[in-house]
């Protein structure tokens, strides 16, 4: 492979095109799209300050690589990359991509990263803005800190441990995601959602689990969680309390305790429903 070092690149297309390069502490200053095209790419400590450079590549890594703001929408439709030890604080990040692989990645502004990407793994990430990782399919991360809402609307097949999510509406309108030893933080959780499994996971949200085919919940704990479950199909095992549930559309909750059940039986059958309730009695308000 050929080596470049510490070299100070501007113009539209600087490198376009390339094959086999290693890329050591160079910086890719104004102009757009300078290695668009490009593969077998090793990128170490370089830096990007303008739009669109990495688009159409294959086979490319990063190490200790700086994305400044107005690298945006930087890396779309690339396949096999992997970014490690990186900040990407420019948002639009990663659209239409294969097979991506983050380890210690910062994302300052994730507005609108992760988008429709397929085949994601991700360990030690830090990211802030909404719209994360929105129609995904086959992610995993470890050890990921979210801060934003609307995350991961529309993904299929996610697996996510020992993470922290603050965000509302995370995870609509998903199908098959796994969640476990987590914080989660945030109203409206999960809604629409189809296999939605939690396991030892914290939740903490206003109305959460709504609408949801297969819901499981193992050893899960629900904070200042109200009016949960509605319309939801749920097997859910829960410790401590439950400060309210409404209108469960079948399947077994069970609780150290239940503030108030909620059954409005011309919306569903309570029939339907197995309540248990390991302490004090659950008072149940019937409403026609």
């Amino acid at each position: 492979m050929k080596t470049i070092e510490q070299q100070f690149f501007t113009g539209e297309r600087a490198l376009f095109g390339s094959d086999g390069l290693e890329l050591s502490h160079c910086t890719f200053a104004d102009g757009e799209s300078p290695l668009k095209e490009s593969r077998n790419l090793t990128l170490t400590g370089c830096i990007f300050r303008w739009k669109y450079p990495l688009w159409y590549g294959h086979d490319i890594a990063l190490d200790h690589c700086t994305l400044f703001e107005m690298a945006r929408a930087g890396i779309w439709y690339t396949e096999d990359i992997s970014v490690r030890d990186t900040v990407i604080e420019a948002p639009k990040n990663f659209r239409r991509c294969r097979g991506v692989t983050l380890a210690g990645v910062t994302f300052p502004n994730a507005a609108e990263t992760l988008w429709t990407c397929r085949d994601v793994e991700g360990r030690d990430v830090t990211a802030r803005g909404d719209y994360f990782a929105m129609n995904c399919e086959n992610v995993r991360f470890d050890h990921l800190t979210l801060t934003g809402n609307y995350s991961f609307d529309g993904a299929k097949n996610v697996e996510i441990h020992h993470s922290t999510l603050l965000s509302k509406d995370a995870f609509w309108n998903t199908e098959n995601v796994t969640v476990t030893n987590s914080f989660i933080s945030g109203e409206y959780l999960g809604w629409n959602a189809k296999n939605l499994t939690l396991i030892n996971c914290t939740v903490e949200s206003l109305q959460g689990m709504c609408y949801i085919e297969n819901l499981t919940m193992k050893n899960c704990r629900l904070l200042n969680t109200t009016l949960a479950f509605e319309y939801s199909t749920v097997e859910a095992d829960i410790k401590g309390k439950v400060d309210s549930v409404l209108n469960p559309n079948g399947g077994k909750i069970t609780a150290d305790e239940i503030g108030e059940l909620i059954v409005q039986a011309d919306k569903v059958d309570p029939a339907k429903t197995k309540i248990i309730c390991r302490g004090a009695p659950v008072e149940v308000r019937y409403e026609i």
